[in-house]
């Protein structure tokens, strides 16, 4: 039997008026993530803190999925500050799950990139699933994660 396992990509990017430094060290701090979780996610870190970001560091978490409880392990696959590191999924809702967090200066700040690559469950029905629930949701998400952003690194400009 073939089994062809179809991935989808994910790119947002944000420009914030922060630095680089800055930006970074906010996503180095695991706890954050909580900061810019959307609350019907019931977005929970498992792992005991304190949590050090770095290559091979495992990280578990959980979400809910249409009122179910689902755990969720990550492992940064690369850790090169300031200017990325990515996690990967092993263990939890996706096939696969790759993201990929740039970070660039940009106009007196922060240009973040993210790039998730994901596989969705459903095999037959996986194209169905991806398009009528699993797309909809990462874009409310990273819609949401990105208004955060703005909100917690609000322009230094003065008028």
């Amino acid at each position: 039997m073939i089994n062809i396992l179809k991935i989808y990509e994910l790119r947002k990017q944000v420009n914030i008026p922060a630095p680089v430094e800055e930006i970074f060290s906010f996503f180095s701090a695991v706890e954050n993530l909580k900061l810019i979780m959307p609350p019907w996610l019931y977005f929970k870190i498992v792992t005991p803190f304190p949590i050090k970001m770095e290559r091979n560091a495992l990280i578990d978490y959980s979400i809910k999925i249409i009122g179910l409880r689902v755990a969720w392990r990550t492992e940064i696959t690369l850790w090169q500050p300031p200017d990325r590191f990515v996690d990967r999924q092993t263990k939890g809702p996706y096939r696969v799950w790759e993201h990929t967090h740039l970070f660039a200066n940009h106009d007196g700040g922060t240009q973040m990139t993210d790039i998730v690559r994901y596989a969705v469950p459903g095999f037959v029905l996986s194209p169905f699933v991806q398009f009528l629930f699993v797309r909809p949701q990462l874009e409310k998400i990273f819609s949401f994660r990105e208004q955060r952003l703005l909100e917690l690194f609000p322009s230094r400009e003065t008028g």
